[in-house]
């Protein structure tokens, strides 16, 4: 049997620094020093005693994470970001639960993730202030917030990571009026999270500031779900449907994301529209199908790999310092221009 102390001769280390690596505190470890003992791992084949550490500290290397569902793709490449960021910081593995948005099924997983020895989620949620969160984060549960912001004054202590959602959908708004567009649309899903209300907030202001209140508007699309993660693309062509049959409709829209931005811009072409050239689309979340859907949505990107690496990174400092303070990080969102927006502006088309 593969020891701690065997590994520790192999890599030319101690046995302190080999367990600060399997147990995932590689914050302090050179790169270079944490590289071999990972070889060392890997050439002994030693396995850690999962039952022996939970015995120990009383929690077990895993991370859980709640999404609606791994099947949307924004979700999707959520999972997979924060498992890469947890593996390779932290040594820890992820446990993925799809909850969609459902209040028993949120609360079954946190039981379960208590009873396994996981003491760390991420929480995609926009129930945040029910007492299932709240219980289990008092007994201890560390928790990352991504799609709800804890009220002020709430008794929920939890982090906040999140892209500034006003800052995205402004960013995709005033490209559309860069390019000349004057009647603009904002198409999203029924079922309000917060960075839905935020989008909303966002192109509210952002064509009030530029004198197109009047001219601009939102159009929901209603899901057959509470929330619809899983019905952006038929959300997407619905919502088509009633553009196209408005006696004035918009030059230019912005989608809740690039999956409904996708069913709108299939739903325009079933009508005989198409992109830029009878009508643009602004997408968000810039998820790698948008860069492969003709003409190319222009999409807006979070900087969805440093926000897993700050999700995890605040779960493990967290779980070692249980005094620490909570705290909000809010990430920088930029524009990747592709085809999907007409320049109004150098044509003289300007709508």
């Amino acid at each position: 049997m593969v020891r701690l102390r065997d590994v520790a001769e192999r890599a030319g280390v101690s046995v302190s620094t080999v367990s600060n690596v399997v147990n995932g505190r590689t914050q302090t470890v050179n790169a270079d020093i944490l590289r071999r003992v990972q070889d060392a791992i890997a050439d002994l084949g030693y396995q850690p005693n999962r039952a022996a550490r939970f015995l120990k500290t009383g929690h077990t290397p895993l991370i859980g994470l709640l999404v609606p569902s791994v099947a949307t793709p924004t979700w999707g490449l959520l999972a997979r970001e924060v498992e890469i960021a947890a593996q390779s910081q932290f040594g820890y593995r992820i446990l993925v639960g799809n909850t969609d948005r459902d209040p028993e099924k949120e609360m079954s997983f946190l039981l379960d993730l208590w009873s396994h020895g996981i003491r760390g989620v991420i929480i995609v949620s926009p129930l945040l202030q029910q007492s299932h969160f709240r219980d289990s984060i008092k007994r201890g549960l560390v928790a990352v917030c991504h799609d709800q912001r804890p009220l002020p004054g709430s008794p929920l202590n939890a982090d906040y990571v999140s892209i500034d959602h006003i800052r995205a959908i402004t960013l995709a708004v005033n490209h559309l009026i860069g390019r000349g567009h004057r009647r603009l649309a904002f198409a999203t899903a029924s079922g309000k999270s917060v960075s839905r209300s935020d989008k909303i907030e966002g192109f509210l202001a952002a064509t009030k500031a530029a004198g197109l209140a009047e001219a601009s508007e939102i159009i929901e699309g209603k899901a057959t779900t509470n929330y619809g993660d899983d019905e952006m693309l038929q959300l997407g062509r619905i919502i088509a449907e009633q553009i196209v049959e408005k006696k004035e409709r918009p030059t230019g829209v912005v989608a809740l994301n690039d999956m409904l931005a996708t069913g709108l811009i299939l739903g325009f072409q079933n009508f005989g529209l198409r992109v830029p050239d009878d009508i643009s689309v602004v997408g968000m979340d810039d998820l790698p199908i948008a860069a492969f859907i003709p003409p190319g949505i222009t999409s807006v990107r979070p900087p969805m790999s440093e926000m897993a690496r700050k999700m995890v990174a605040r779960i493990v400092h967290r779980l070692s310092h249980p005094e620490e303070k909570v705290d909000k990080y809010i990430f920088a969102p930029e524009l990747v221009v592709r085809g999907s927006v007409a320049d109004l502006a150098s044509s003289g088309q300007s709508a």
